[in-house]
């Protein structure tokens, strides 16, 4: 076999589901072609896409662990072929009938703009019992993708227009790729990692078959100050050392708008102050947590210098270090 899914992804094959999922959103943010620096990044984020596509859907992994087991086991790829020889590796694309439901989320990495590479079902497997398949109606496969959106719009909603990679299959039964451009509405209140369900927008159907859904699913942009778990948004606030000492109030503008705040008397770095329901406004809110970043001005003139000397006077007793 080519590829090992696991290393691709950094896990073990003791993995469970929570860890694969998060293993993979690390390096899909780390390998996006719209924000890596590596040189690379396309070919990183394709390779993770397939690895996730695998080990994420309980059906595929079970089959791509079998053939990790049995490596000289006549696996059939694309048109028969064995997965050892030319054409498509039949580890990389795993087929099945989609009959909706009950099918685990593959989860495409799209952050707006590539859709995974991992060729979804719907096909015989069996090319050479076509003209018997041929009469049959299948349903196309359920696809996934999931978008980063800043944390306003969660507040705001909106609506994104979104370019997508499909793969899809050609008149002769070969796999290739279809752009598609969407235009999608994002409702207010979203949490991270709910989805977005838009019907018959996935894998075309065979032979006069439905086409299947997509499912985006929500992710929030991390940025220096902001971070989203789930409904609750983490934002940090810088404050001097005298507010942070004192306990002064301070308005700030946050995600919810500006607020006025009183910063606890002797705050420390890293400590937070919860504002009940601002956080995003789903059907159960979210809370907005503020992080306190004391910042401590530079000294450039001599009445700053004095400044600071009178401070360490008064403090003379204080050994951080003791």
């Amino acid at each position: 076999m080519a590829k090992n899914y696991y290393e691709d992804l950094g896990v073990s094959r003791t993995a469970t589901p929570n860890e694969i999922k998060k293993a993979y959103r690390k390096l899909a943010r780390k390998y996006h072609p719209d924000v890596s620096k590596e040189a690379d990044a396309e070919v990183k984020m394709q390779a993770i896409n397939v690895a996730y596509d695998t080990l994420s859907n309980e059906e595929k992994k079970k089959q791509y662990d079998f053939e990790l087991d049995n490596p000289y086991a006549n696996a059939s790829g694309f048109g028969g072929q064995s997965s050892g020889q030319g054409g498509f590796d039949g580890s990389q694309f795993h087929r099945s009938y989609s009959q909706g439901g009950g099918e685990d989320f593959s989860g495409f990495e799209d952050l707006f703009g590539r859709f995974g590479s991992g060729f979804g079902g719907g096909r015989s497997q069996d090319f050479g019992q076509r003209g018997s398949q041929q009469q049959r109606s299948y349903r196309g496969e359920d696809q996934h993708a999931s978008i980063q959106i800043p944390v306003n719009i969660g507040y705001e909603g909106a609506t994104q227009s979104i370019t997508l990679q499909i793969p899809t299959y050609n008149a002769y039964g070969e796999p290739e790729v279809q752009r598609k451009t969407l235009q999608v509405k994002i409702p207010k209140g979203m949490k991270e990692g709910q989805q977005i369900r838009l019907s018959k927008q996935g894998q075309a159907g065979i032979n006069g078959g439905e086409n299947g859904d997509l499912y985006i699913e929500i992710q929030y942009q991390d940025t220096d100050r902001i971070r989203v778990e789930g409904a609750d948004v983490y934002y940090t606030v810088d404050v001097t050392p005298w507010e942070a000492a004192l306990g002064q109030s301070i308005e700030i503008d946050t995600p919810a708008g500006k607020v006025k705040v009183t910063v606890p008397k002797n705050a420390k770095n890293d400590q937070q102050l919860r504002l009940k329901d601002k956080g995003i406004p789903n059907k159960t809110p979210g809370h907005l947590y503020l992080v306190i970043n004391i910042v401590y001005p530079k000294v450039t003139t001599d009445q700053q210098q004095k400044a600071y000397q009178d401070f360490a006077d008064a403090f003379n007793d204080f050994h951080p270090r003791s």
